[in-house]
């Protein structure tokens, strides 16, 4: 077993159509990207266009201020991410990853497909998110033209050609597929979509070691070792694993799950409204969840 020690280097050289990319950005301006948006302040000569570095500071980022918690740079060199390869990107929500691998994809001819939520059976707010993540990423070709969607879910088929994605990203996820009965089918679809010799990436709320294992995982937590008993069971080798995404301050003991922490940051039960009564300051105060990250690969 490898563990990995994150580098600050950029993980591709310089970019392919600059010029586009560049012009397309200040053309955008991307002012409706709306809440939480907007990169992070950098000293210094500006990132060179298309680079890794200008797609962590773009303008049109989703909440950068996550970065400290969600460790982008250092997540995207631990599961050998290229901007020319096809990613898979598993039910990206909003888009938080996708605002940083679809223009620095674009800008390098690759390709990102967004497995997202099935529309057939979703609920409403799976289907504003979808309308949100249409919107922002598909309408805006200039900038997000590496993106493309595909549905996932219990009863999708596959979820693009088989054996054709270099990466398959999944940042957590795991508990929903759990949740609904469906994480093995759901292996089983990261391990066809792949070529052999590619990689899955897998970030998730950590369970403590020990124990038995909640098959509906109704905290959000996932124990490592049952995710290596997915991976593996349909096929996967595993490769590594690294802390980077930990946070020890988690000591998973909270009365809404995971969910408790931010970003969510619920006060009261699924369902209900909220409880203004409720203290949250020793919640922010522990940050986002530890999360396990590891990285299978596909048998050649």
């Amino acid at each position: 077993m490898r563990h990995f020690h994150p580098k600050r280097s950029e993980l591709a050289p310089g970019p392919s159509r600059r010029g586009l990319i560049v012009g397309a950005a200040a053309a955008i301006g991307l002012a409706g990207c709306g809440e939480g948006t907007g990169g992070q302040a950098t000293q210094g000569p500006a990132p060179v266009s298309g680079s890794l570095d200008w797609a962590l500071a773009g303008s049109w980022r989703i909440d950068p201020g996550r970065d400290r918690f969600r460790h982008p740079r250092e997540t995207l060199a631990f599961f050998e991410v290229q901007p020319t390869q096809t990613i898979v990107e598993i039910w990206p929500g909003r888009g938080w990853w996708t605002s940083i691998l679809g223009p620095w994809a674009t800008a390098h001819r690759g390709r990102v497909v967004a497995a997202h939520f099935d529309p057939e059976g979703a609920n409403e707010a799976q289907l504003r998110t979808l309308e949100e993540f249409r919107a922002r990423f598909l309408a805006n070709p200039a900038l997000f033209g590496a993106v493309s969607q595909a549905a996932f879910g219990r009863r999708t088929g596959p979820i693009a050609d088989r054996a054709s994605a270099d990466r398959v990203m999944v940042m957590r996820n795991l508990h929903n597929f759990m949740a609904d009965g469906w994480v093995e089918k759901a292996f089983t679809d990261f391990h066809a979509v792949l070529k052999p010799g590619g990689l899955l990436g897998i970030e998730q709320h950590r369970a403590p070691d020990g124990g038995v294992q909640d098959l509906l995982a109704r905290t959000g937590y996932v124990q490592e070792a049952y995710v290596r008993m997915l991976a593996e069971g349909v096929g996967f080798e595993f490769i590594a694993r690294s802390d980077l995404n930990a946070n020890p301050r988690d000591d998973r003991d909270h009365p809404f799950g995971v969910w408790t922490l931010p970003p969510v940051s619920r006060t009261s039960p699924l369902g209900q409204p909220p409880d203004e009564r409720f203290d949250r300051r020793p919640f922010d105060e522990i940050g986002e969840s530890d999360r396990m990250t590891l990285l299978f690969r596909k048998p050649l």
